[in-house]
């Protein structure tokens, strides 16, 4: 049975880009495990979509109403026409007042607004519709009335969603459809409103392997796009971002955050002596160390060289020195000698050192990594001299 199953696995996880990671599958699943910068690209590209899409229906829907105009009577046209006025005018309002701002909440609400407003068209098409009696032409023109739903559900595969996601969007579509089969109760064609629910729900199973082919891509293209080759963790630029988005989020609530450059101690000497192989190995190896001994909130990045800096959001200066010293604790490693490795650590956390910006921050922390380092190495500074002290953790044993 578990052969079984790890086959199927094996079979269905083949269907994705080869790009894609085993640990990285259960993003596919839910956004819970989303990274920040995954999130903020992909909510820009959600945003910028439903705009797309927002035009499209701005230009499309008010359109129609000249076939509307020459097959039905004036009463129904008029409200036909009240109805699509109404929604290209939401439409136009949705492409001049969002704007991608790479928040997942914007986007989550971009396109509940997108298929929101021609669902509640079709639902009001349709109960207009439905008590008409209709010639044979009229009546195949309506029947177009009733291919939205199909369309907007065949609409979700433009974006990049998880199985979570589409299923929530996919079930209010059905919800919708049904909806729309209560109110003509009474006129309903029950084999042919059964087949269409049945279809629906068919294209909605085709649109979210679709939606989650395109988040495979898309994680497996942002992960290659901010990682660093060698050591597998985040590079200077996406880490930059990342900074700056922890900043923005513990200074709206006030909290804490602290900055840690990571100098490894002597590693010139390590490419010097043993040559650039043996030195990639210690920078791995420091690396995994490092990361086993972080939360799952931390963010550790490869500013350059030997050098790391360490992201600690909600936390402040005694927390992030006592998690320091756990991780030192524990060990960067050793060097092709056998001799342990070692770091210099500056620290600076906003609260505690008063920064204005992320950028000073970040600047304070350089400065006493680099005071940790004409101090000895081995150690960390958290207090600058010109504070009047000048304090360091003892190196260890």
């Amino acid at each position: 049975m578990a052969a079984s199953c790890d086959s199927f696995i094996h079979r269905l996880t083949s269907l994705l880009p080869s790009e894609l990671e085993n640990t990285e599958l259960g993003q596919l699943l839910s956004p819970k495990k989303h990274s920040l910068i995954l999130n903020r690209r992909r909510a820009t590209l959600i945003v910028n979509r439903v705009r797309l899409f927002a035009f499209l229906f701005a230009v499309l829907t008010p359109l129609w109403g000249l076939v509307d105009l020459v097959v039905f009577s004036y009463p129904l046209w008029m409200g036909l026409a009240t109805c699509r006025i109404v929604a290209s005018l939401a439409f136009v309002c949705l492409l001049l007042f969002y704007r991608p701002r790479g928040n997942m909440l914007d986007a989550y609400r971009s396109m509940t607004l997108l298929f929101a407003i021609p669902t509640l068209f079709y639902i009001a098409s349709h109960t207009l519709l439905g008590g008409q009696h209709l010639t044979s032409f009229s009546a195949m023109v309506a029947t177009g009335y009733a291919f939205l739903p199909f369309v907007l559900m065949a609409g979700l595969a433009i974006f990049p969603l998880t199985l979570k996601e589409n299923l929530v969007l996919a079930s209010v579509l059905l919800l919708a459809q049904g909806l729309a089969g209560y109110l003509n109760w009474a006129t309903l064609n029950w084999p042919s409103f059964a087949g269409g629910f049945w279809l629906l729900a068919l294209i909605a199973g085709v649109t979210a392997l679709a939606s989650m082919s395109q988040l495979a891509f898309m994680i497996a293209l942002v992960r290659q796009a901010v990682r660093d080759p060698l050591t597998g963790i985040l590079s200077r630029g996406s880490g930059e971002e990342i900074l700056g988005l922890q900043w923005n989020a513990v200074k709206r609530r006030n909290g804490c955050l602290s900055l840690v450059f990571i100098d490894l101690d002597h590693f010139k000497a390590v490419n010097d002596q043993f040559g650039h192989e043996a030195g990639d190995r210690v920078l791995r190896e420091a690396t995994k160390n490092m990361l086993g001994s972080l939360r799952g909130s931390d963010s550790l990045l490869r500013w350059g060289g030997e050098e790391f800096l360490l992201i600690m959001p909600d936390t402040d200066i005694q927390q992030a020195q006592q998690a320091l010293q756990r991780l030192l604790s524990k060990g960067l490693g050793t060097r092709p000698d056998g001799q342990p490795l070692t770091a210099s650590l500056g620290l600076a956390e906003r609260c505690f050192d008063g920064c204005e910006d992320y950028q000073s921050l970040l600047e304070l922390a350089d400065r006493r990594m680099y005071l940790a380092k004409s101090s000895g190495r081995n150690r960390l500074c958290w207090q600058d001299e010109s504070e009047g002290e000048t304090l360091f953790s003892l190196p260890r044993a």
